[in-house]
């Protein structure tokens, strides 16, 4: 007797049709500014965080995010919270999480207009201006977009029938230039580099639909670059979505996510997390005759971090109580962009001082590259 077939999990997917785009009311050529204004109303079962990352040239790394609540936890009501993260020149790491009433956050819904206590990110898809303070860290930057805002087709990603499991993602500003100052225990030092802005919502916890990701971002001679990988988990058979996007003087030059192959190379076991981590990610595009091999080398970690660690006692207890273990590693390393024309290296770039991160929600599994 012949089994019976088994049946097919529900998909995940990115949201590309001309359905998509109508019911969403979205352009396929242009992004809006209202679409980096609030896209939730805060209450359980959705969450939404707004990101803006630095890489000056002094050598320090700044990252900012305002968040309505913990990404993990779309069911808790509003509870805000101001993530601050600073890599000084010298490599010590400084990290703050601060948290606020809910009476003290505000989110435009028209334009990007987010505020946590006395704490603000605001402007539009050209400029953004974020001032952040907390234990004894103060950022004050404005970032000027070289590149026009960007989307992966909606920037809407669901996860099984219908569209109630949703994770969206827009790079409001993908490359931009980024100037001001920051403060350290009552040390201002002059700001100015390259920088990056996006944002992102859902309606269902990321744990409960994604299981890993990579995500990076870099810049090498003329070219930038956000390549992200993201694995879903078992309920969807794992399925992978790729976004890639890489300019050329603030052009797009690819950025059609069927076109990329991607690498996890020279894996191993991370000993605090228990997470596998490859020390070689690799995106290659191909279109045509023309080629471009973006990869991704660790140096060293700048961020190994269990999530349970970082949780209430109570939230703990019920996360330790579902046999959650979810990680969080960040990464820095050497960026090179390689460009082929019929098989011939025409270009190469490299950068020494990239940063990239792997979120990992789910059990570890050991990663496949694409076919």
């Amino acid at each position: 007797m012949e089994s019976a077939p088994l049946p097919v999990p529900p998909a995940a997917r990115q949201a590309e049709s001309e359905a998509d785009y109508a019911r969403l009311g979205l352009a396929r050529d242009r992004v809006a500014a209202w679409e980096d204004a609030a896209r939730t109303d805060n209450s359980p079962g959705t969450y939404e965080w707004w990101y803006l990352d630095a890489h000056l040239d002094d050598g320090a790394k700044l990252v900012v995010v305002f968040m309505n609540k913990h990404f993990s936890s779309a069911q808790d009501p509003l509870r805000p919270l101001l993530r601050i993260n600073v890599e000084l020149p010298g490599g010590e790491l400084r990290t703050t999480l601060a948290a606020f009433a809910p009476e003290q956050w505000s989110a435009s819904s028209d334009l990007l207009d987010v505020r946590a206590g006395g704490n603000r990110m605001s402007g539009d898809l050209d400029t953004v201006r974020v001032r952040a303070e907390a234990e004894g860290i103060a950022i004050d930057l404005e970032l000027r977009s070289r590149a026009g805002a960007w989307r992966p087709q909606t920037g809407h990603m669901y996860f099984g029938e219908g569209t109630d499991r949703l994770f969206a993602w827009l790079p409001a500003i993908p490359q931009g230039r980024v100037t001001g100052s920051y403060t350290v225990d009552g040390k201002t030092r002059p700001a100015s580099g390259t920088g990056y802005h996006d944002h992102n919502w859902g309606h269902v916890p990321l744990p409960s639909v994604i299981n890993d990701w990579y995500w990076a971002r870099g810049q090498a001679g003329p070219y930038a670059t956000i390549a992200t990988y993201i694995t879903a988990t078992a309920e969807f058979a794992h399925a992978t979505i790729p976004i890639f996007l890489l300019t050329r003087n603030g052009e797009v030059v690819a950025d059609d996510a069927r076109k990329v192959r991607f690498e996890a190379l020279d894996v191993h076991v991370d000993a605090h997390t228990g997470k596998p981590v490859a020390d070689i990610t690799r995106y290659r595009y191909t279109d045509g005759s023309e080629a471009y091999t973006v990869t991704f080398v660790r140096d060293r970690d700048l961020s190994r971090r269990r999530m349970i660690d970082n949780l209430s006692d109570e939230r703990r207890a019920r996360a330790e109580a579902v046999g959650f273990d979810g990680a969080y590693l960040r990464f820095a390393g050497t960026l090179t962009i390689e460009r082929h024309r019929d098989g011939l290296l025409v270009e190469s770039y490299r950068d020494e001082a990239a940063i990239w991160e792997l979120m990992y929600f789910g059990r570890a599994r050991w990663p496949r590259a694409d076919s």
